[in-house]
């Protein structure tokens, strides 16, 4: 069993505070002083911030980062375990009723406690998120979270699992009994782990809502977003595959398939875009072929024509694009 350091710093022996802000670090020095600025600029001042190193190779700059605020700050070191055990880590420091998650990357508007906590008690919700900025790495810099991963309709298993409700984990504040109540995050899960606990937490009845007001920014990281696409859609079906063992009902066991099916989708269209881009052009026509199946795009079976006639053309017009979407 790994070790568990005792946490040092920030520890007040005064009244529980209302929230509990849960950060794990991991490579993230670089950012770490922006992030915690950003959540000691609240004007919600009633939170104790707890921040988990997870192993990181970074450590010395760090805590060379950490140093202005490790007077306010609870700090924990641990072995490298992932992003679900280092959040589990900091839940189990955490004092307050409600627990608020913050990438260590990411950073908060002054006003976002403030009126996420209003928002949460003035709803009688378990859960909530907001919409946020995204900043960093092209293409969609600029742009809002939910403008590229919406949130439509109620927040339900169903629009969770079919992607019409998209939770971005350093937007959420929630009941942190809850969270305990189903188990927090499966640390077996290395990706995907926050996803899981949003649809444990609704089939234990838990009300979510969400706002679509920008109160944080979310930083994009092309390179292992978008540049390792088809890792990511494989790792949603490892969710969806562990979502599938649960007491379904036919109703929740009919939308996971469909979700299943999406993904499955994608991977053949990541897969059939590698094949493209090495060469392998019967392979490509194979995996968008699949992805059609499933899809009934008139733009996939196009370019799986095209594929058949002129495969080099494809390949070339595919390269002209690539510089204006980087």
């Amino acid at each position: 069993m790994p070790t568990e350091q005792p946490a040092s710093g920030a520890r007040s022996p005064a009244a529980t505070p209302a929230v509990s802000v849960v950060v794990a670090a991991y490579n993230a020095a670089e950012f770490i002083g922006d992030t915690l600025a950003s959540v000691f600029a609240q004007t919600f001042e009633d939170f104790e911030l707890i921040l988990v190193n997870d192993g990181s190779p970074d450590t010395a700059e760090l805590e060379s980062a950490l140093a202005p605020y490790l007077e306010r700050v609870v700090y924990v070191r641990q072995e490298n375990r992932g992003a679900g055990a280092a959040r589990n880590r900091a839940l189990r420091e955490a004092r307050a009723p409600l627990v608020a998650f913050l990438d260590a990357d990411d950073q908060w508007l002054p006003t976002y406690l403030e009126e996420q906590v209003a928002f949460l008690d003035s709803g009688g919700y378990d859960l909530v998120y907001a919409d946020a900025e995204i900043f960093g790495d092209p293409p969609f810099a600029g742009r809002t979270f939910m403008e590229t991963a919406p949130s439509e309709g109620e927040v339900n298993f169903a629009s969770l699992v079919s992607g019409r409700c998209n939770v971005i984990t350093s937007g959420v504040v929630a009941r942190r009994s809850l969270v305990i109540e189903v188990g927090l995050f499966d640390e077996r899960l290395r990706n995907s782990q926050d996803f899981d606990l949003w649809i444990r937490m609704i089939r234990a009845g838990a009300g979510a809502g969400y706002r679509r007001k920008v109160l944080l920014r979310y930083r994009h990281h092309a390179a292992s977003l978008s540049g390792d696409a088809a890792n990511r859609v494989a790792r949603e079906l490892i969710v969806l595959d562990k979502i599938e063992t649960y007491d379904l009902t036919s109703v929740e066991r009919a939308e996971v398939s469909r979700a299943k099916e999406r993904v499955r989708a994608n991977m053949d269209l990541e897969s059939g875009k590698q094949h493209l881009a090495g060469g392998r052009f019967g392979e490509a026509r194979e995996a968008f072929g699949r992805a059609n199946a499933s899809r009934k795009s008139w733009k996939l079976r196009a370019v799986v024509l095209a594929l058949r006639v002129a495969p080099r053309l494809v390949l070339w017009l595919t390269e002209r694009r690539r510089p204006e979407s980087s």
